[in-house]
């Protein structure tokens, strides 16, 4: 947070309790001004302060009644599998209260991916969502701790539960009518939820995130967005990801604000919402604001003049400021001007919060904002800092291969990052001599002798999409068990709209030739049988007879990188692709790829396609 936003805290940051969720919920259900406004509302549903604190609180006994005495050998944790709703937030509250650690898995997660997670936890509780059930049902022979009794359930219908309990029936029979908060001790430093991101192998890893980190990143973003009271916010993005958990709620509830909750995102849905509930802030990928946006051209015929009529001006529009990554310059331009916002904060950074920054309005175009920590550099692969980027008259990197490196930190302190849960083998991968590694590419832009930050992709074994980062190591394996293709290698390319698309080197065996409706059912039903997450299937298939090797025979994954999907720089271009809506691999022709690079060149994304092959970088002789 920059000096003047330090100094324009809101007002109550003056509430003199700890730093610990808890007693920030207590002093915001016992404050005058605060008490009976709406906190939380979803639907025709609506919970004041004083309910939030009142629902946590009962969470908080049931979940002491059902885990009893915790210690090291049975601890105290709750396992989470539940899309967006009010009851998501009264869960971390209850933990909060209960000085317990929720673990809040990805709903997305399937198979034994979501076992493997949940067993990793050693969490005995476990609460789902009723949609969600069928994915336990699957797996529910496969968890060491969790015994079905133990298996809570949100219910839609509230039939059908089997042998699981009713959540809701559990509250009402198992908690006092007016319960008091359990007696137990939690500091600032106690862990309170673990969000996840993908580790290169394995599991997703777990982040651990502490009270103090959760209040500290709420007040932080409530002074960046400049919050009051007065303030509504919109999540449509999923709560158990870090971007909505701090960036959203707890920004709103710092500033005590109004927050609209949606259980997931609709294009379609978000400006009526927006009007219908006077938002005035909201958190976002890059993704679903073009999404947001060729939704206001359908409605309103294209017509820049009706948009501002009709949108722009409208009185009931309330909406002042979105934070968010991953959107490009032109879809930038458009939001802001189409919303009528004061300020749109382009930002980078992560669920390990060691390294931030935020772009606004005067910043340099495509930048993700000035880097105010001088212990954030841009290293290569030798460890030395890279050289700030040249650009010539068209704002290309000339210096490409001195320039872009890995985003680091080498700082005497990692910041908010608290390590992650129980991996060891990640956090020293993570934090090298001293030296925190993001996985992220970028490069340092100069302009009037401050130094800004510009993204530049993952590196080769991460692939970032649709604002969330996971291996390619998984899915080069998944692909390798197709019975046609004995090798494959997976990697990240540039997209037009937000962070990268998923494309997939493979080799076939001999004899065997590529048929593209196949392998798209063949992708569909890994993703079905839980085995694929849905972000994983390829956008891209490249066919090669062989590949290039290092020295340790190593596919050599950066000069595909490099050349993604060029087919002016393939020899051979047998290159396939899919489309947003298609249900079948196509053949990627030229006439395809001077398409996209007019959409690249739209939204400003040129770059990306010719910066890295301009001077892409030397081999590892490794």
């Amino acid at each position: 947070v920059r000096g003047e936003e330090a100094a324009r805290m809101t007002k109550y940051d003056s509430l003199e309790v700890s730093l610990t969720v808890r007693d920030q919920i207590e002093a915001r259900a016992q404050h005058p001004d605060l008490a009976e406004r709406t906190f939380l509302l979803e639907g025709k549903r609506a919970w004041t302060y004083a309910e939030f604190r009142e629902r946590s609180v009962r969470m908080a006994q049931l979940f002491r009644t059902r885990l009893g005495a915790t210690d090291a050998g049975k601890p105290g944790r709750v396992g989470l599998l539940l899309e967006n709703c009010l009851e998501f937030s009264s869960i971390f509250g209850g933990c909060a209260y209960a000085g317990l650690g929720l673990f809040a898995l990805n709903s997305s997660l399937r198979g034994e991916t979501l076992a493997g997670l949940i067993n990793q936890s050693r969490a005995p509780l476990l609460i789902v969502g009723e949609a969600l059930l069928p994915e336990i049902d699957r797996i529910i022979g496969r968890l060491r701790n969790v015994h079905p009794e133990n298996v809570l359930v949100l219910p839609d219908a509230g039939e059908g539960l089997g042998a699981y309990s009713n959540l809701q029936a559990c509250l009402e029979s198992e908690t006092p009518r007016e319960p008091t908060p359990p007696e137990v001790r939690v500091t600032p430093e106690t862990d309170l939820v673990v969000l996840y991101t993908s580790g290169t192998t394995g599991l997703p890893k777990g982040i651990k995130n502490s009270h103090y980190k959760l209040c500290m990143t709420g007040r932080n973003v409530s002074a960046l967005l400049d919050l009051q009271p007065e303030d509504t916010g919109y999540i449509c993005m999923p709560l158990f990801h870090s971007a909505t958990l701090f960036g959203a709620f707890m920004s709103g509830f710092w500033a005590g604000s109004r927050i609209v909750v949606r259980e997931r995102f609709s294009a379609s849905a978000f400006v009526p919402e927006v009007l219908q509930y006077g938002v005035t802030y909201w958190t976002y990928i890059g993704e679903i604001v073009h999404y947001v946006l060729a939704e206001i051209e359908k409605a309103y015929g294209r017509d820049p003049e009706r948009i501002r009529d009709e949108l722009t001006r409208n009185p009931r529009n309330k909406l002042r400021i979105a934070l968010g990554a991953g959107a490009s310059p032109p879809d930038i331009d458009r939001f802001l001007e189409w919303l009528g916002l004061e300020d749109m904060f382009e930002t980078y950074s992560s669920t390990e919060a060691t390294i931030s920054t935020s772009r606004r309005r005067g910043d340099p175009r495509g930048s993700a904002g000035e880097i105010l920590d001088p212990a954030v550099r841009i290293l290569d692969e030798a460890g030395r800092e890279c050289l700030p980027a040249r650009l010539d008259r068209a704002g290309r990197i000339t210096n490409y291969a001195s320039a872009v490196g890995e985003i680091c930190r080498a700082g005497s302190d990692a910041g908010l990052f608290q390590g992650y849960f129980e991996n060891p083998e990640a956090d020293a991968t993570k934090l090298r001599d001293g030296i925190f590694h993001s996985g992220d590419l970028g490069h340092i832009g100069i302009h009037d002798g401050r130094r800004y930050l510009y993204f530049d992709g993952r590196t080769e074994d991460w692939i970032r999409k649709d604002g969330e980062n996971f291996s390619a190591a998984p899915i080069a394996r998944l692909i390798s068990e197709h019975p046609d293709i004995p090798l494959a290698a997976a990697y990240g390319v540039p997209c037009s709209v937000s962070d990268e698309l998923v494309m997939v080197a493979i080799k076939l065996r001999p004899g065997s030739r590529f048929d593209p409706e196949e392998f798209f059912d063949f992708c569909q039903e890994q993703v079905a049988e839980g085995r694929m997450d849905p972000k994983w299937r390829p956008d891209f298939v490249r066919i090669v007879d062989d590949f290039e090797y290092t020295r340790t025979q190593k596919i050599l994954v950066r000069k595909l990188r490099s050349e993604h999907f060029d087919r002016n720089r393939i020899h051979d271009p047998r290159i396939y692709w899919r489309e947003r809506g298609d249900t079948c691999f196509k053949r990627f022709a030229a006439a395809d790829l001077e398409r996209l690079r007019d959409r690249f060149s739209a939204a400003e994304r040129l770059h990306l396609l010719e910066g890295q092959q301009a001077q892409s970088r030397p081999a590892n002789p490794d």
